[in-house]
């Protein structure tokens, strides 16, 4: 799954949750279920993720939502198997390259149709 959000030092709960399609109150809740997940918040509770925390959100996303992974399955992945964020990215580049070679199949297509 490929997270659009810009490069910064931190992010609100409302990008993180608009990034990912959930709702924040999803977010919450993963925070609270996974250990890893520590965002800052300020004087007034809002969180603010780090790029760190977002890597983590996307292991969780991927364990429980693509691969349907439990939350207790999902944190026992996420302790036992360090491979994971390396899966992850591996995935990312899969599906950038499907989508460019998608692309090219379409424009080759339209060329042969001419």
């Amino acid at each position: 799954m490929k997270i659009n959000l810009p490069d910064k030092l931190y992010y609100s709960i409302g990008e993180v949750a608009k990034a990912f399609d959930v709702n924040t109150s999803l977010i919450r809740y993963w925070e609270q279920e996974f250990p890893i997940i520590k965002p800052k918040k300020n004087r007034k509770g809002n969180r603010y993720f780090t790029p760190e925390d977002i890597k983590n959100l996307q292991m969780i996303y991927h364990l429980v939502k693509e691969k349907g992974y439990t939350l207790d399955g999902a944190r026992v992945a996420l302790t036992t198997n360090s491979k994971i964020s390396e899966t992850i990215t591996l995935i990312d580049r899969l599906e950038f390259v499907k989508a460019e070679l998608i692309k090219l199949k379409e424009s080759l297509g339209e060329k042969d149709g001419e």
